[in-house]
C-alpha cells in the first residue's frame, strides 16, 4: 500500500466520521425539542452551537415568525421561549429524512426534510414539514470530534391539523 493510498483511506475516513458525528449532533437538538425530553446528564442546547451560530427562518412562512438570530445566547433564549417550563407544546416529536450530507474539509453541510408532530396545551395539534439545511464546523471545545451547528436554516413546506387521541388503556 502506498502513502498515497493510506492518504486517501484516511481522507474517506475523516469524511465518514465527520458524517456520523453531524448525525449525533442533529439528532441530540431533535431530541432535545421534544416533549416530554428526558436530556442526559449535563446535556444542553446549548452545547450544539458554536459561538457564532446562526439560526434563520427561511421563506414566506418562517422568514418572518423566526427572523434571523445570531450566537449561541440569543438562539437559546428562542428556542427556549417553546421548551419547558414555558407552557407551549404538551408534546412534540421531530423526525428527520431525506438526508443529505456532505463533508468539504472542515465544513459539513446537511439537508434533511423534517416532520414535526405537536400537540399544543390548548389541545390542538398539527403536523408541520419543513427544509432543513444546516452548516457544521468542528467543535475546538470537544476533543471527541463532535461537529457544531454554525447555521441552522429552516423552511416550513407544509403543514396540517390532526387529532391526538388519548391513550387508551389495554388490559391483558
Amino acid at each position: 500500500m502506498t502513502q498515497a493510498n493510506i492518504d486517501a483511506l484516511l481522507t474517506r475516513l475523516a469524511a465518514l466520521e465527520a458524517q456520523n458525528a453531524v448525525r449525533k449532533t442533529i439528532a441530540r437538538y431533535m431530541a432535545l425539542c421534544d416533549l416530554p425530553c428526558a436530556p442526559l446528564e449535563g446535556e444542553a442546547l446549548a452545547a450544539l452551537f458554536t459561538d457564532d451560530a446562526v439560526w434563520e427562518g427561511i421563506g414566506p412562512q418562517y422568514a418572518k415568525k423566526f427572523g434571523r438570530l445570531q450566537g449561541r445566547t440569543a438562539i437559546v433564549e428562542m428556542l427556549q421561549r417553546y421548551l419547558p417550563p414555558t407552557p407551549h407544546f404538551a408534546s412534540n416529536v421531530h423526525f428527520l429524512t431525506s438526508e443529505h450530507i456532505e463533508v468539504m474539509g472542515d465544513i459539513v453541510k446537511g439537508r434533511w426534510i423534517m416532520l414535526q408532530a405537536s400537540a399544543y396545551v390548548d389541545a390542538k395539534a398539527e403536523l408541520i414539514s419543513a427544509r432543513l439545511e444546516i452548516d457544521f464546523a468542528p467543535s475546538s471545545r470537544d476533543e471527541n470530534n463532535a461537529w457544531l451547528i454554525r447555521h441552522f436554516r429552516t423552511e416550513r413546506l407544509f403543514d396540517a391539523p390532526w387529532q391526538v387521541n388519548p391513550r387508551k388503556e389495554t388490559h391483558a
